[in-house]
């Protein structure tokens, strides 16, 4: 799975949802970036097999929350707003 090629609202939704731990948040925040999982075994001190196993977790968890109908919902009621009131506050 290539977590950089997901969408903003998507990417928000799973950081939202997905109760990452620390290691899978890291992980995950790294690969949004565009980093290789060599590149994110350096940066996370780990070995490379750690870091796939690692990897292997976040992608279940992921694969679990895409409910294509919920998530849809949830970019709609609350992501699209929040991005437009910050927009709002961020420009006055």
């Amino acid at each position: 799975m290539i977590i950089y090629d997901f969408t903003a609202p998507q990417l928000a939704y799973y950081s939202e949802f997905c109760n990452f731990s620390p290691q899978e948040r890291i992980l995950f925040d790294l690969r949004k970036k565009g980093a290789t999982l060599e590149q994110c075994a350096e940066a996370m001190h780990c070995e490379m097999t750690t870091v796939k196993k690692i990897s292997r977790k976040v992608n279940k968890k992921i694969i679990q929350l895409t409910d294509c109908k919920r998530m849809d919902e949830w970019i709609e009621r609350v992501y699209w707003p929040n991005i437009l009131r910050q927009g709002c506050i961020s420009s006055e």
